[in-house]
């Protein structure tokens, strides 16, 4: 059951997000309301996720190396670090298209890396194969030229913020009883 919560889960993230690319004039016609409905459909879909993954039956398909740990907690910090940056007035947000959508590509890559069990695979897998579809979709839809330059200092405010988050993510994965560095505790 597990197995079909995530896939659930997965559709359901990526469908109201593709929503908008796919059918923009059906989307239009919905009006704000939408909105709200689109924001409860995300929340469930994060909760199907979770409970998939934190249900399904474990199926190992490779043993990942212990080395793995280090590469995944460089890229999750990247990937925060392009997140907030996105939005920080720097350059991270002026110079690169789509600054969100790759960090969320670079932390599901460095999830793919370190768990090797099918739920992984389709949460993690699954989550990526929507990140491309939404990449794609949405520089389909839209012509980008880079903005002015921001300050330096803002994009280093943005990396402190997302190490700051990424402690508490780590300190999360502990709680639930995963040690996201290499070794023991």
């Amino acid at each position: 059951m597990g197995y079909v919560l995530i896939v659930a889960g997965v559709l359901l993230w990526s469908v109201p997000h593709l929503f908008r690319r796919i059918a923009p004039d059906v989307r239009a016609g919905f009006g704000d309301w939408f909105k709200g409905v689109v924001a409860l459909l995300l929340v469930l879909s994060i909760v199907l996720m979770v409970w998939g993954y934190r249900s399904a039956a474990p199926v190992d398909l490779w043993y990942p190396p212990e080395w793995t740990k280090h590469v995944n907690n460089l890229l999750t910090l990247a990937a925060l670090t392009l997140f907030v940056g996105s939005n920080a007035g720097g350059r991270i947000g002026a110079r690169m298209r789509h600054p969100q959508l790759i960090g969320f590509k670079l932390w599901a890559v460095a999830h793919l890396l370190v768990n090797g069990d099918l739920a992984s695979v389709l949460l993690f897998g699954g989550l990526l194969a929507w990140s491309v579809v939404q990449l794609i979709a949405l520089n389909r839809a839209t012509n980008w030229a880079p903005a002015q330059a921001g300050s330096v200092i803002r994009d280093v405010a943005a990396f402190v913020i997302a190490l700051v988050l990424w402690l508490a993510i780590a300190y999360v994965h502990v709680w639930f009883g995963l040690w996201p560095f290499g070794g023991n505790p």
